[in-house]
């Protein structure tokens, strides 16, 4: 989908509530260009974890060398590939204006794994890049005071979280999209949009934060837990989560959650899944 965009439909939309903050800020009614993308960058210090500053630049293309292949062009130089007049990458664009210190921690482990016992290779994947792709294309932060509804989440409770205890998920849960490729997905919902959450357990207080404080430090917690090489090795730390279960998130009743092609039971163990502690 590259239509041009419809800005005051997606400050509209609960699924990109995340993003509001950086949409308000852009000035044109169409695709921004890459001067207006790095334009935004100027009220941000973002920089990758090698120390560079972060700017959108053209896509290169061809057979290219391994420094300036995507990711270690991103991780050595700080510059990031962008196509114009593109949702992917333009989303890609916003969800590191928002996200920036978890969106370097994702490039600098997928640098780690590419250049992991010396080889410099475009092709090496691997449980560690695997699951990066899909945090970085389709991960959701879940953000939780209470154990008990993480618990829901992660057996699949989808009907007694999500509808019977509604009200409570809305004030101890916070669900923020971080995948770029779910965010393109969202231009559209349809049944069957699931994201891949990553579980943050949080105190009480943080959903009682204004929602600049809540983005900033779900940025630096993910930030500091995939700075550490033990986590995110696999794909079963991540769990689904049913976008549109949520919340207030699409018109829903409670039949709605009796579609188990949606709703899916549990066909894995929950000690696979990982949460972040607080």
């Amino acid at each position: 989908m590259n239509s041009p965009p419809d800005w005051q439909t997606l400050l509209q939309s609960p699924l990109f509530a995340p993003l509001h903050p950086v949409i308000a800020r852009v000035k044109t009614d169409g695709f921004p260009t890459l001067d207006e993308l790095n334009g935004l960058l100027s009220a941000q210090a973002i920089a990758v974890q090698q120390g560079h500053p972060l700017r959108f630049v053209g896509q290169s293309r061809g057979r290219l060398a391994f420094e300036a292949q995507y990711e270690p062009r991103c991780y050595l130089s700080g510059e990031v590939q962008t196509r114009t007049d593109n949702w992917h990458d333009l989303l890609n664009a916003l969800v590191w204006l928002t996200f920036p210190k978890a969106k370097a921690a994702i490039n600098a482990r997928h640098y780690q794994a590419l250049t992991a016992g010396g080889a410099k290779t475009r092709s090496q994947r691997g449980a560690v890049r695997d699951t990066h792709t899909l945090l970085d294309e389709s991960g959701v932060i879940v953000a939780y005071a209470d154990e008990e509804w993480a618990g829901l989440l992660r057996h699949f409770s989808w009907r007694e979280l999500f509808w019977q205890r509604r009200e409570q998920v809305q004030s101890r849960m916070g669900f923020y999209i971080l995948g770029h490729g779910l965010y393109e997905k969202a231009l559209q919902p349809y049944i069957g949009m699931t994201g891949q959450g990553l579980l943050l357990a949080v105190e009480q207080d943080f959903f009682s934060w204004p929602q600049a404080q809540q983005l900033a430090h779900l940025d630096a917690r993910l930030a500091d837990y995939l700075a550490n090489p033990e986590h995110c090795r696999s794909t079963r730390e991540l769990a689904p989560v049913p976008l549109l279960g949520v919340p207030g998130w699409a018109a829903q009743n409670a039949e709605f959650y009796d579609n188990t092609d949606y709703f899916r039971p549990g066909r894995r163990e929950a000690s696979h899944l990982v949460q972040v502690p607080r």
